[in-house]
């Protein structure tokens, strides 16, 4: 931990929006009420928002959005030119407050990640650390089936060698040490679960509770959840090439000894029909060559993104109001 005492921060809330028109005025009034206390009790300073991240929401969020902001200072609006996907978003968001801020928490517009937790965070950041993971206390508010893939994930993840932090999503503090150090990642393929822990820096976890959803259902489909876990397990780990080689060649030695049988048996004249053997051996391999060209194909396919330098995401428009009541 840091041995300086720590000024006061500027804090900022990012909070990325896609399609919350049923709860975003009720999270807006919740936020402000909750920064409010927490400058009253001396625990950020003046000048601490809550930036809104619209990417590129279908409904009407973006214009209660900008109605929110119009009425009140403490609230900015940054306005995606498309759906980037929740990842860009909170970056977008991350980098532009970066320029105001002294430390940025993230959190999801739903108010199921417990905004009272915004005090430990703080706490530890005042002790010294530049990152803070909130971590959910447990996933009893989950099904069944998101519990045990939930599960799965996360052995997966660990053991492909990625450092990241089991049941923490994307609530967590961020000094502006630390943005800018991860400004300075230019990866296109975001997984910041995983990548942000790469950094090195002195870190804390804060345990919360999930709460039940204000209103509305969630954004996050299953297939947008698969696409996440592909693109963290390919962004930070290259252990599944190396699997597949090492299935490869033991593949390769079990042909090896079919065929070493296969030559016995005609030197002994044995009539071998082999059908069931030929059939199941061309499966094995038939199966495995595909799985392992599908894998190799995601890195490829990755490569191939990375390699275009396209920006990941494109700011439209900026709602942001000084202490002075400009505009930009």
């Amino acid at each position: 931990m840091s041995e300086k005492k720590r000024e006061i921060p500027i804090l900022y809330l990012v909070v990325p929006c896609y399609n919350e028109e049923e709860v975003v005025e009720k999270t807006a009034s919740v936020m402000r009420e909750k920064l409010i206390r927490l400058e009253r009790e001396n625990k950020i300073a003046k000048g601490s928002r809550i930036m809104f991240v619209n990417d590129g929401s279908k409904d009407d969020t973006l214009r209660l959005l900008h109605g929110i902001a119009a009425g009140d200072r403490m609230f900015s609006v940054v306005n995606l030119a498309g759906n980037y996907g929740h990842q860009s978003a909170i970056l977008a968001g991350m980098m532009t407050a970066r320029e105001h801020a002294d430390a940025v928490i993230t959190i999801d517009a739903d108010l199921q990640q417990d905004i009272e937790a915004l005090d430990l965070f703080l706490a530890s950041y005042m002790e010294g650390c530049e990152v803070v993971y909130g971590v959910r206390n447990d996933r009893h508010s989950d099904g069944l089936f998101k519990k045990a893939t939930a599960t799965a994930y996360y052995k997966l993840m660990h053991l492909l060698g990625s450092r990241v932090i089991t049941n923490h999503a994307d609530y967590r503090l961020l000094s502006r040490k630390a943005l800018n150090a991860l400004a300075e990642y230019e990866e296109t393929n975001l997984f910041l679960r995983g990548l942000i822990p790469t950094m090195g820096f002195t870190s804390d976890v804060v345990y919360f509770d999930v709460k039940a959803r204000e209103a509305g259902h969630s954004k996050y489909t299953l297939n947008k959840m698969l696409t996440l876990a592909v693109d963290g397990i390919t962004s930070m780990s290259i252990r599944p090439i190396r699997l597949i080689s090492g299935l490869g060649f033991f593949v390769f030695l079990f042909s090896v000894v079919m065929c070493v049988i296969g030559l016995v048996d005609w030197v002994r004249g044995r009539n071998v029909p082999g059908y069931t053997t030929t059939l199941c051996v061309t499966l094995m391999l038939g199966g495995i060559t595909l799985l392992s060209l599908g894998i190799i194909g995601e890195y490829v396919g990755k490569i191939y993104m990375e390699t275009k330098h396209r920006p990941r995401y494109i700011i439209d428009t900026l709602v942001w109001r000084g202490d002075e009541g400009e505009e930009k």
